[in-house]
């Protein structure tokens, strides 16, 4: 996003409802700091510009910017540069469906990035590349995320890597025997990053509908603290998907 200086009267009206805070007055009119903006579009949908200062260039539509565009604005249909829409797939509650994560398997969802923080890519790299490295490669192919990634090498394209985002979410599966190591990968790496994250597991309920005890023990003892959510669907939590 940009501002129109001839335009801009600096009221200020388009500072507070930065998302990042990239939006600052210098002097009598408001500028957006090219760098830290994440291409949400917030200022333009709510700051409501008397003078219409605020404006969408067309370089937010041209890779690798575009990027910053689709990862971070919710109202943005389809993601060009990657062929895939939004900034993960569907919810983790949709498993008993799609049957993505099989019996053995958890679910990972590692978003990174909030309102008020957001994420470079160099962050969201050091994550892939250490979970890459210790051998934790099964990402969601149809993540949107993943279409930027080397798998094998967890590395980004290396046109990426100079972007912003409001947030974005690494999918992956792990074989339910490696959580422990997994997550103390995530816990070792958590400390080199320069944004915030939640962590999102998926697991099938015990019969009692009670999470799996070794999946508790394991968040636990990495340091981790639960906060049990679930969806049931509409047979009763009989899953469609076995396999």
């Amino acid at each position: 996003m940009k501002i129109d200086r001839e335009k801009c009267v600096g009221c200020g009206s388009c500072v507070p409802v930065c998302p990042v805070g990239a939006i600052a007055l210098h002097g009598e009119t408001a500028r957006i700091d090219q760098e830290e903006c994440v291409e949400c579009g917030t200022c333009l949908r709510i700051a409501d510009c008397r003078v219409d200062a605020i404006f969408e260039p067309p370089e937010v539509y041209t890779f690798p910017r575009s990027v910053r565009k689709y990862f971070s604005d919710p109202t943005a249909e389809f993601l060009e540069s990657t062929g895939l829409a939004g900034r993960g797939t569907a919810e983790a509650k949709t498993n008993d469906v799609t049957g993505r994560v099989k019996k053995g398997q958890i679910g990972i969802g590692i978003e990174m990035g909030r309102p008020g923080k957001g994420a470079w890519f160099r962050d969201i790299e050091k994550v892939t590349r250490t979970l890459s490295r210790r051998g934790f490669r099964d990402y969601e192919s149809q993540n949107p995320l993943t279409q930027l990634l080397d798998k094998s090498s967890g590395r980004f394209k290396p046109e990426v890597m100079g972007e912003r985002v409001l947030s974005a979410i690494i999918e992956m599966k792990v074989a339910a025997k490696e959580l422990p190591r997994f997550l103390s990968v995530v816990r070792e790496v958590s400390e080199h990053i320069d944004t915030v994250f939640s962590l999102q597991l998926c697991t099938r309920l015990r019969p009692d509908r009670q999470i799996p005890p070794e999946i508790v023990e394991a968040i636990k003892d990495c340091g981790f603290a639960i906060k049990e959510g679930a969806k049931i669907n509409m047979g009763m939590g009989k899953p469609l998907m076995e396999a």
